[in-house]
């Protein structure tokens, strides 16, 4: 089977989230603190009066696109959010993640769809972000039952006005009881760290949205200037891995590490050699709560041959993942014609998949979660 190389793609993440749960407030504070990356923002309003959009147009310029009176959902269908996305996503602009933030009101369900059926070859989910205001998160749900599927949903949750409630761990616990695997953050003020949701400050070698660089300098160094930036020490509410191996992985082995990934494991992000099962391409891969992705590059003439990783995510025991990936190495010098089967089933090729084949995997989880 010939590969091909597939460029570069700008993250879409979605941002959801019940009616002053705080998400425009956490959009801010992503703008003002991306570390030198460049966000483009769809903002949906609920209402003739775009109030979210203008908060974040002085951030944002001509990077914003604002759609007012009606939620995004409902509004408009795939082809025409593509028409949004090819406005931020031409080369021009130079954007390096796209945060669309949906109305109080929506249905996240219904944006991922959309995403996900996007025809644009620029783009790829980037996961979804659900926003809670702890305060009044009982009450809201409540009278809003549906808020538990919209969590199920998410890849990432937000336990947003934390300083506001009582008790903070109660409220926490009761939010990780409804989730699926989501890792579950603690904020006030929508204060998280932008690097759980894309990479900052960005540098020559990008792995996805987090560099090396900067995994090794916030690992390695305590005291580098990278912490002055967080406020309150955000880099706290997460864990980060960075798996480097010289040995090639075996897609036999590392296909059941990525199906059954732990709870609280956001993202994966790197390149992984498979050796022998393709010796012409690495394989990038791109893993935000289900959502899987590989895709085949051409290695370099001069470039090392090697696996490079990063796992983020809340909660989660770093030394047991590093050992589970040390045990997908593998040097045998002869593949299995088999073994790249696994790892096919989820290498787009823009020429074969439509927009319904894309969006099967999102559609078999939701329809698990309303059955549930």
């Amino acid at each position: 089977m010939t590969q091909r190389s597939t460029p570069q793609q700008i993250p879409v993440v979605v941002l959801a989230g019940f009616l002053g749960s705080g998400k425009t407030t956490l959009l801010n504070h992503l703008l003002h603190r991306s570390g030198g990356s460049r966000i483009g923002a769809i903002v949906n309003d609920f209402g003739a009066i775009e109030i979210d959009a203008m908060a974040v147009a002085g951030a944002l310029g001509d990077s914003t696109v604002p759609l007012g009176n009606g939620c995004l959902c409902c509004a408009v269908d795939a082809s025409e959010l593509d028409v949004y996305l090819e406005r931020l996503a031409r080369p021009s602009a130079r954007i390096d993640v796209i945060v669309t933030e949906a109305s109080g009101l929506a249905e996240p369900g219904e944006l991922v769809r959309m995403i996900l059926a996007s025809e644009h070859p620029g783009i790829v989910y980037g996961g979804l972000v659900e926003v809670v205001d702890a305060a009044e998160f009982e009450e809201t749900r409540a009278r809003h039952p549906e808020i538990d599927r919209h969590l199920a949903l998410a890849d990432l949750v937000v336990v947003n006005k934390l300083d506001r409630t009582s008790d903070p761990d109660r409220v926490l616990g009761l939010v990780r009881s409804l989730t699926d695997r989501a890792a579950v953050v603690p904020a006030t003020y929508g204060r998280v760290d932008p690097e759980l949701l894309f990479e900052c400050r960005p540098s020559e070698e990008r792995v996805g949205q987090l560099s090396f660089d900067d995994l090794h300098r916030q690992d390695g160094d305590a005291g580098h200037d990278a912490h002055i930036d967080h406020v309150d020490h955000l880099h706290t509410a997460y864990d980060s891995l960075s798996f480097v191996s010289e040995v090639p992985l075996d897609p036999r082995r590392l296909m059941p590490f990525l199906d059954s990934r732990p709870e609280g494991l956001y993202r994966i992000k790197g390149y992984v050699d498979f050796g022998p099962h393709d010796p012409a391409n690495r394989y990038s891969v791109h893993a935000v709560g289900r959502f899987l992705r590989f895709y085949p590059e051409p290695w370099g003439p001069a470039e090392a041959r090697r696996t490079q990783l990063v796992l983020i995510g809340s909660g989660i025991d770093t030394a047991a993942l590093a050992k589970e990936l040390e045990g997908c190495e593998n040097d045998a010098p002869h593949a299995d014609e088999r073994g790249m089967w696994g790892v096919l089933r989820y290498v787009q090729d823009p020429e074969e998949q439509t927009g319904e084949e894309a969006v099967e995997g999102m559609d078999e989880a939701v329809d698990a979660v309303e059955r549930a």
